[in-house]
């Protein structure tokens, strides 16, 4: 008997993601709950450095500049609640200190200039097709940071312009890197916010414009992680209090089903050799001077420096 209906997904056979591949992920939260698992796990990766982005210009706009190396500057930031921000990055970029959020920002330019150059793979979880435009300054924001409303209007994104951006990013970063590959996710989250109906039109309107991107193209792939959420895990006990995010037996079951499609089973015993050292990192033991904790450590220890010598961008201070 099936309880359940399944999502058909196809293994990736060509450009699968190993210890040598390079990663960034960019884009709504899910970019950080699956950036979370490539992190504990020990891949070379980076996980949203100008913070949480939830629509595609938001992110063509960071990777234009980043490549373009287009550094900040003063007249780029606002001082709001005595701390200084900026329209383009999260807020948990902010400072209390211009000075220091210069030197964020500017600091993950370079940054991510060096690692599109060099990236194997680039993650792209699109949240929404809503956007906010800053009525003063006439530009679409990727954070409000809190501002007034009033300050801002609110606008869907259509098709189109959500392809046209899509196609921006893809050709800028194959300018530098031809060979980088792009998976295009949709993030499970619903912007309950936004309404019921106008969350299903963003999200359609995001779906729409990745499919007009990948199909007619090579290295371009789609991942049905909202699909999943929405069709395998449709019960609430997958969802957190508020009953809109995934909760972690949910982001652990996408994760389980993104690695089955794109990571390489030829790595999957040091993945388990990395999580067997991760959790005796966690280890709490009774009393840390007994001799058989002494022993745990010891062999822990041997244990993570055979890794870091097979693997040498392993850390795991």
């Amino acid at each position: 008997m099936k309880l359940q209906t399944q999502i058909p997904l196809t293994r990736q056979l060509h450009n699968q993601i190993n210890y040598d591949s390079k990663l960034l992920l960019i884009g709504s939260c899910f970019s950080e709950n699956i950036g979370e698992k490539f992190e504990y796990f020990k891949f070379q990766s980076i996980v949203n450095p100008f913070g949480i982005l939830f629509h595609p210009l938001a992110i063509e706009k960071l990777i234009t500049r980043s490549i373009n190396k287009d550094y900040y500057s003063e007249q780029d930031l606002y001082f709001q609640n005595e701390q200084w921000c900026c329209f383009d990055a999260h807020s948990k970029l902010n400072s209390a200190s211009k000075e220091e959020l210069l030197s964020r920002l500017n600091t993950q330019i370079d940054e991510i200039h060096r690692q599109l150059a060099n990236t194997s793979h680039i993650v792209i979880t699109l949240g929404t097709s809503w956007v906010y435009r800053h009525v003063t300054s006439d530009t679409i924001v990727a954070n409000c940071h809190k501002l007034p409303q009033k300050q801002f209007a609110k606008e869907l994104l259509s098709v189109d312009q959500i392809t046209e951006s899509l196609d921006a990013i893809i050709s800028l970063v194959r300018s530098i890197n031809p060979k980088a590959n792009f998976l295009f996710t949709v993030s499970p989250v619903r912007h309950i916010k936004d309404g019921f109906v106008e969350n299903t039109q963003s999200k359609s309107h995001l779906i729409s414009a990745i499919h007009n991107v990948i199909e007619p193209r090579k290295q371009h792939y789609y991942f049905p992680s909202y699909e999943i959420m929405m069709d395998e895990l449709r019960d609430y006990r997958f969802y957190t209090q508020d009953m809109i995010h995934p909760n972690q037996i949910a982001i652990d079951y996408i994760w389980e089903k993104f690695k089955s499609v794109w990571v390489s089973d030829e790595i999957e015993s040091t993945m388990q050799d990395v999580d067997t050292a991760q959790k005796g990192l966690k280890h709490k033991p009774f009393n840390t001077k007994s001799e058989a904790h002494q022993k745990f450590i010891t062999k822990l220890q041997s244990h993570i420096k055979d890794l870091c010598k097979k693997y040498p961008h392993f850390n795991f201070d």
